[in-house]
């Protein structure tokens, strides 16, 4: 068998060393991949699963995350896992030729995509794995991403009396009946050291916000502390109750909260909107100024 032939059945991360663009772009993959799913056009493949194996290679353009080490910065390995559910979800498809396009496309529409290989194989279709390869390349410059199947979550403010309350759990289940969830909490009754410089002040404030959240997460197993937008996209995404930590959104945001840090439940309606919250509930302390649709419930 020649090398061309070899090439053709190896992995799409071989595929993609041996014919790179202009340059060596990294590189991110998920390997033998399977999910059980109806597809096919035959009537035998009607009515029944069967294991469909998916190999991918996403070529990225650079970022600054092997210097930072900070999520944020890459293209989450989730992507890859969700533009496969997201394909498969849309319906009943015949061709895996069909699924590898919307798989491509899903993933060429993130604006660290530049170039993806997709293979996809049935695994119980015969004596060996049958399948499609193809590969695509970002057609233009980075595109914004409009996620309209993104979460809507809930973002409620704990005051530190419900945060102490002995009905927490009960709260908490209240707040649950219409997840996904995002708890806010204000700073831990202790007060924070005051140094009358601005700057320094405001991550004074919001590490001792942060402090809060872990008191928070001691008292309910349910409230996870997180602080990056991955985290909390792929917590949303599987349904789940986080806590925000907010000091690096608040950082590193391109148009920071006015609201001061002390000013928690201002703070946390200004995180409500970046969320894009369908609404926000503030339990034992005063509703904020805000045009998203909010509840307070008294303790």
């Amino acid at each position: 068998m020649g090398e061309d032939a070899k090439l053709a059945f190896q992995h799409p991360e071989a595929r993609a060393a041996a014919y790179p663009p202009a340059g060596f772009p990294d590189r991110i993959s998920l390997r033998d991949h399977v999910v059980e799913v109806e597809i096919g056009a035959f009537q035998q493949e009607r009515g029944r699963t069967q294991r469909v194996l998916f190999n991918v290679v996403v070529e990225v353009r650079p970022s600054p995350a092997g210097a930072t080490d900070d999520v944020d910065d890459v293209l989450s390995y989730d992507t890859i896992t969700e533009a496969i559910q997201a394909a498969l979800g849309d319906e009943r498809l015949n061709l895996l030729e069909t699924l590898a396009e919307r798989v491509a496309a899903r993933l060429l529409a993130e604006p660290q995509s530049l170039r993806c290989f997709v293979r996809i194989e049935k695994l119980d279709l015969g004596p060996g794995a049958l399948g499609v390869e193809i590969v695509r390349t970002s057609d233009g410059p980075v595109r914004e991403v409009a996620d309209d199947t993104a979460p809507h979550p809930v973002v409620a403010f704990l005051s530190n009396a419900a945060i102490d309350a002995p009905d927490l759990p009960a709260i908490l289940d209240r707040i649950e009946a219409d997840r996904p969830v995002i708890l806010c909490v204000g700073p831990a009754p202790n007060a924070a050291p005051q140094t009358g410089h601005a700057m320094v002040q405001r991550r004074i404030d919001l590490l001792a916000i942060e402090q809060n959240c872990w008191r928070l997460a001691a008292r309910d197993a349910r409230c996870v502390v997180v602080e990056t937008r991955t985290e909390l996209d792929w917590a949303m995404k599987k349904g789940r109750t986080t806590v925000w930590a907010p000091s690096k959104l608040v950082l590193d945001a391109v148009e920071p909260p006015s609201a001061q840090p002390r000013d928690t439940v201002a703070l946390a309606a200004w995180f409500a909107r970046q969320m894009r919250a369908q609404r926000m509930i503030v339990v034992g302390a005063d509703a904020p100024a805000t045009d998203l649709p909010t509840e307070t419930w008294p303790l």
